[in-house]
């Protein structure tokens, strides 16, 4: 008689994965994986990056499996790990732009721009993209809990928990980010 995965609890899958039971990993990693995606996306406004991150996220998570509490949620602590890896990703990211603009303008000019024009997109599309990219310019910290709060829609304990600050913090950074976005999108 085989085990039922899907009826498992998160803490169950993870149990049976430090056993050994690879399945028991696969179906934690299909339960969530959506959820990380868009975290990542909207973290980092880049869909392609963000599937190389939820990859990235899922094998650091498996790595680090054993210091998974199965008491808690998995959904908090795979948030967490993905949240880091997208804060690695920024910070390489402002290196490599450092580094494509410290060299001499003559050397881009063969360089096409490879967005589209506004023209081609659809009026939803193009709303979705100027919202996004408005998200991407909040401070890390007003972001990470605008993402969390009104995209994952996780509660104010859970958003808390997955960042480590207070609920109180994350009522007070949610209202900011909603204002400096409101700010950003009307300007």
């Amino acid at each position: 008689m085989s085990l039922d995965l899907a009826a498992c609890s998160d803490g169950e899958l993870a149990a049976l994965a430090l056993g050994g039971r690879q399945p028991a990993y696969r179906e934690l990693m299909l339960r969530h994986r959506g959820s990380v995606f868009r975290l990542l996306r909207s973290h980092i406004g880049d869909a392609d990056a963000a599937v190389d991150l939820t990859q990235q996220s899922f094998i650091a998570a498996f790595s680090a499996l054993h210091s998974y509490d199965g008491e808690r949620p998995f959904r908090l602590w795979i948030s967490r790990i993905a949240i880091n890896k997208a804060r690695d990703w920024a910070r390489r990211r402002a290196v490599r732009r450092f580094f494509t603009f410290a060299r001499p303008i003559e050397e881009a000019w063969h360089i096409a721009d490879g967005t589209a024009g506004a023209d081609v997109e659809l009026a939803d599309r193009h709303e979705l993209e100027r919202t996004m990219a408005a998200i991407g310019t909040l401070p890390a910290n007003l972001r990470e809990v605008l993402v969390l709060r009104t995209i994952e829609e996780l509660s104010q304990a859970e958003t808390a928990g997955a960042l480590g600050i207070s609920g109180k913090a994350v009522e007070t950074r949610l209202y900011r980010a909603r204002a400096r976005l409101a700010e950003i999108l009307r300007g």
